[in-house]
């Protein structure tokens, strides 16, 4: 089981932007900020979860080498279309309109969009298929 998840981004600020609005759509919010200050000059971080625990962790102090896939459980197919709506409306590029993904199995319902970082944020519903 992962307890959190963390990657780098090239500019904090814009990506605070983006993942404050497109995480909304999964109730998941900012509870930590990290100071550069506080890592003793390792990069700031922002630190997104629920009801105080941060599990998704975005941060600065180093460029981004190549794009990561995450992907954010979603408990019904309307929080996947949400989520997919905010992410565009955020500035996110589409990656993968919701719908049914039948060849990881029938019921996985998803998402895919592209932060500004070029990074591939999924929300997934494991579902019924229709």
């Amino acid at each position: 089981m992962i307890d959190h998840i963390g990657f780098p981004v090239l500019d904090l600020n814009r990506a605070r932007t983006f993942y404050d609005r497109a995480l909304a759509s999964l109730g998941i919010g900012l509870v930590m900020e990290v100071t550069e200050e506080m890592t003793g000059g390792h990069g700031a971080h922002l630190g997104y979860g629920r009801e105080g625990k941060p599990f998704f962790w975005i941060g600065s102090g180093r460029a981004a080498v190549a794009a990561t896939h995450v992907a954010l459980s979603a408990p019904d197919r309307a929080t996947v279309d949400a989520f997919h709506a905010a992410a565009l409306a955020a500035g996110g590029r589409d990656n993968g309109a919701p719908g049914l993904r039948p060849d990881y199995h029938p019921g996985y319902y998803a998402a895919f969009v592209l932060d500004p970082d070029g990074n591939n944020i999924e929300a997934v519903h494991h579902g019924e298929p229709a």
